[in-house]
Parts: C-alpha cells; structure tokens; sequence
C-alpha cells in the first residue's frame, strides 16, 4: 500500500513538473518587446559603448543597391530570357512591383521603430512573440551563412579570371586557389582557399568601423552602377529592334515563372533596416533608403534586360555568360572585361552588405539574451559588434573553403520569403485597434492574425496548383479564399493612423505581399521545405533549452540616445513631425 501511495505521489510530482514545465516555455515563447518611442531609444549592451551614427541616405541608398545587385545582374537575366524572350523585361517589372510592395512594409516598420538592430526579427519580436522572432531570425541566418559562402566562391572564380588576363597567370592557376576547388571524397569536400582570403579581408575591414566599410562599399557600388550603365549605353546602339519579336514567344506562363525566378535578384534591400541604430536621421532615411535602392535596381535590370535581348534573338543567348557574349558576337570584347569587374565589384558589395548584416542580427539578439551575451559586446574604439562580425567571418569562411556551397544553393531564399512576409504580417498586426478605442483587444487581434494565416495559405496553395499545373479550379478556390480573407481584413478590422511614413493602401497591400511571397514559396525546390521545418525543429529545441532561460526583452542597463539639450529635443519633436528627427544623437549611461 505505501509503495502504492509513493509511486502516485512520484507521478503527481513528474507531472507536475512537465506541466511546470510547459507552462514556462509558452509564457516566455509568448513574450514581446515593449515598443519604444522613436525620440528615446534604449539599446542594452554589455561594454557600456554603442554603435555610431554614422550613415546619411546616401550611404543608405548605396547599401541597398550594393546588397542587391551582383553578378547575377549579367547572368540571370540572360538565363532568364532564354524561356521568357524578350518578355524577361515584364518578368523582371512584375517581381520589382512586388518588392516595392515589400519594401513600403518595411519601410513603414524602419521609420516607427526605435532606430536600433534586428530588422525582421526586432518587428516579429513586437507584433507577435518571441519564439517566432527566433524563428524568423534562424531561417534568415541560415540564409545569410550559405549565400555568403556561396558568393565568396563566386568572387574568388572571377578574380582569378581576371587576374588570368595577365600573361604570367593565364593556366598556372590552380583549382585549389579560385577556381572551384579542389575536390575530396566525391565531391562532398571542395577546397577553396581564395575564397576564405577575401572573407578575412572584408571581415577585417568591417570590424574596423561603419564608416570604413561604408567607404568601400559606395566606392565598389559606384563603379558596379557606372559599369552596368555604360553596358546599357554600349550595348543599346547594338539593338536590333526586330529581336523584341516576338515579345512573348511562349505565352505568359514563362514571364511569371520567370517573375518567380528573378524576384530573387532584388532581394537585398532590407538589408538597409538593420542599419537604424547607424543612421544619422533613421526616422527620414530610412524609407528613402529602402524604397531609393529598390527603384535604382529596378531601372537597371529593365536597362540590361531590354539590351541584351536586343542585342541578339533570345534563343541565342548563353546560360553561363549572356551579356558577356552578347557583345562578344558584336565584335566589342573590352565589354566583357568590364562586365568582369563589374561582376567582382557587385559580389564585393553583395558579400559586404551581407556579412554587415548578419552580425548586426547576431548583436540584436545577444542583447536580448536569446543567444550568449558575447555577441552583444560593441568595441569601445571602433564601435563595431566585433564578436558576432568575427563569428559571421569565421562561418562563413568554414563553409567557403571547405565546401561545394553551390550545390546547397537551392534551399536559399527561404529565409528571405519568410522574413518578408512576416514583416508585411507585423505592419497588419501593429496596425490593429478596436473601433471604440485606439487599443486592440485580444480577440479583434486574432481575428485579424487568423485572416492573414488563411491569406498565407492560399498563396502557398495557388502556388502549388500553378507549379503541378493542378486544374484550375483549385488555382481559383484558393485565390477567392484568400480574396475573402483580405475582405474580413478590410471590412471587418479598424487601423489606426501613424505619424511619419505610412504604407499605403492597408491591410490590402501587406496582404497582397503575403499571398505573393507564399505563392513563391510553393515553387521553391522541395528540399528547401524540408529544410525550412527542420530548422525551426532545431530552432525550438535551442529555444528550449536555452532561449527561454536567458532571454529578457526588456533591461535597466541600457543606453539612450538623446538630444545633447532640452532645446534640442524640442527641436526634434518638431522635427519628427515632418520626417527629420534623431540627428546628432549622443549616448548617456542610464
């Protein structure tokens, strides 16, 4: 009887710890970060020292189109217009519209939030919880890491081409240096060691402060811009206009496959988000910053598109190198030396911006506590987060040197799909209120979050029905589905006004974006949906037995950015009204 009794009591107290348990993870899963004032920022940090301000909007605008384009600019409209004819230019207009959808939302979030890191998962860790800001973060990291290494091995492949013009180093280059590498066990090992080289190097430069890379990236952006311009200009007195006919040789399916294809190409512009706590005016140059580089990339992929399928009949353009031999079969080979070192300026900027972004995402989250506090420590004398930059370098150079990354290129851009569309759920839910008060209630709330979850789900259904070319009943079901969910969200939902930049045309635009990024999502190769549920199993396992324990979205140690007087900040608050506040900010100790 008493080992009878003992036993119960055993059970009830290991049930009541598994549901002591449970309870902890969800009520710290569901936490938020308290969204603070613009005009008072508060940024925890460990060494008591915080990043300068030290990016204008030109420097912003030059970061965006510097993460944006890169050599893909030479290549994949050529690919791209091998299916699509010279309707590659509608593909790559249809994709452009749809990021600049994109773009207002995160332009409308960059300009609200206080003007610190974290982007995409500082707004998913305010407008829904913090185990799915977690999750956005590692989904977008792990994007990050791949596509660097996957960059870094394009770039050493084009500076060795380059360096092979010169009689001395033409064939006397080995593979194990730049070109591909060297291959080990079937291929599964690859080594590289250029590709490590150049990561240390802009590592290097990027930990010695903002303003040195910022340098280096508007001066590799400014020659990729005037290159790619003075391929348009060459390359237009070679237009034959007859090429243009047909415009649609295929139909229309080709042009939006190609859409799918080529939104990729602009992905890059949010990059400018994570860069708030750098900006001198983040409130004014923030959207700029976003929606100027997206309309910047936008008018040069129109350029090279209408060029090179003028150029020559589009089923006679290369794969590997279009443009270059565009101009090759038109007797103008010193093009092809420019498109070269455009190409390596491109991929400089591209991997720059990236590794910049990626450690800033790592500080957002170090000072937060969801990863260890090392990665939130800023050096007093550069204020860079050197930590995290030196942990992104040395990630990344890992997978350069060692591995074939290009065979992992086709589970990217999941990260990005997520994040955007995460990002335009964040300005719908932030937006949210109840009809007779400016505060939302909870039910109102998840009226409006379930609206958007039907919306992502016809996307992503839409998107599976046009991919298996499912009858197109089906197609329409999910569209009307997801039409009658934006219905509710308009009809049903009352938004509040915001001061400074607004996105337009709310919920109808955010949910817009959501049903087209999901719609891309189901046309993404299978194994990157594997690898999307694998990585958030992974992620909450590390949230579990980590995250929860130490997060804290909230601290007393904290540092203010603030006007150096009241006059000052009265002059702000007068200033934020039209767009123009947080300038000259210093840091206090609170």
């Amino acid at each position: 009887m008493g080992g009878g009794q003992r036993l119960t009591t055993q059970n009830q107290t290991t049930s009541s710890a598994s549901s002591s348990c449970w309870s902890h993870f969800w009520s710290s899963a569901l936490r938020t970060k308290p969204l603070g004032s613009p005009l008072e920022v508060a940024v925890r940090t460990n060494s008591g020292d915080g990043l300068v301000r030290r990016l204008g909007m030109f420097d912003l605008i030059l970061l965006g189109v510097g993460a944006s384009i890169g050599a893909g600019i030479f290549v994949v409209t050529g690919t791209v217009a091998h299916d699509a004819g010279p309707g590659v230019t509608i593909s790559f207009i249809l994709a452009g519209v749809s990021c600049v959808l994109n773009a207002l939302c995160y332009a409308e979030l960059a300009s609200r939030f206080p003007a610190v890191v974290g982007g995409a998962y500082l707004y998913t860790y305010t407008a829904f919880n913090e185990l799915t800001a977690f999750l956005v973060f590692a989904q977008l990291m792990l994007d990050y890491h791949i596509g660097a290494a996957s960059i870094a091995r394009s770039l050493a492949s084009y500076v060795v081409t380059i360096l092979e013009l010169f009689p001395i180093f033409k064939e006397n280059i080995p593979d194990w240096i730049g070109h591909g590498g060297q291959k080990f066990l079937g291929g599964a090992i690859s080594i590289n060691v250029l590709a490590p080289v150049l990561l240390v190097l802009l590592t290097v430069i990027l930990c010695r402060g903002v303003g040195e890379s910022a340098a280096v990236n508007s001066f590799m952006t400014a020659t990729k811009v005037i290159i790619v311009i003075i391929v348009i200009f060459a390359g237009a007195f070679e237009v034959d206009t007859s090429n243009w006919t047909p415009f649609a040789p295929d139909g229309f399916k080709p042009i939006l496959t190609g859409a799918t294809v080529v939104f990729f190409a602009y992905v890059g512009f949010d990059a400018v988000a994570n860069s708030a706590e750098e900006s001198k005016r983040p409130q004014r140059d923030l959207p700029i910053g976003i929606i100027g580089s997206l309309l910047i990339c936008i008018a040069l992929y129109i350029g090279v598109c209408l060029v090179i399928t003028g150029m020559l009949p589009y089923y006679l353009l290369g794969e590997d190198a279009p443009l270059a031999n565009a101009f090759t079969s038109k007797g103008l080979k010193f093009v092809s030396i420019l498109i070269s070192v455009g190409a390596v300026a491109g991929l400089t900027t591209t991997l720059l911006v990236g590794l910049y972004v990626q450690s800033r995402l790592y500080l957002g989250l170090g000072r937060d506590g969801l990863l260890p506090s090392v990665f939130a420590r800023v050096h007093p004398r550069c204020h860079t987060p050197i930590h995290s930059q030196v942990w992104v370098g040395i990630v990344a150079a890992a997978l350069a040197g060692l591995f074939n990354v290009h065979i992992l290129s086709h589970i990217l851009s999941v990260g990005s799909l997520t994040g955007y569309s995460v990002v335009a759920a964040c300005v719908v839910a932030l937006r949210l209120k109840d009809k007779a008060s400016s505060q939302v209630s909870s039910s109102t709330w998840r009226e409006g979050v379930i609206c958007l979850l039907i919306v992502a789900c016809g996307g992503f259904s839409a998107g599976l029905c046009y991919r298996f070319s499912v009858s197109i009943v089906f197609l329409v079901v999910a569209v009307v589905v997801a039409i009658l969910a934006m219905g509710a969200l308009c009809f049903r939902q009352v938004y509040a006004d915001l001061p400074g930049f607004s996105c337009p045309g709310v919920p109808i635009v955010p949910a817009t974006c959501i049903f087209f990024n999901m719609f891309l999502f189901a046309q993404i190769h299978h194994e990157a949906w594997v690898r999307f549920v694998i990585l958030c199993i992974i992620t909450v396992g590390i949230y579990a037995f980590y995250g929860q324990y130490h997060a804290d979205p909230s601290s007393e140690e904290t540092i203010i950015y603030h006007r150096a007087s009241g006059e000052e900040r009265s002059k702000a608050t007068a200033a934020t009204t039209e767009g123009t506040s947080t300038e000259s900010l210093k840091p206090t100790q609170a």
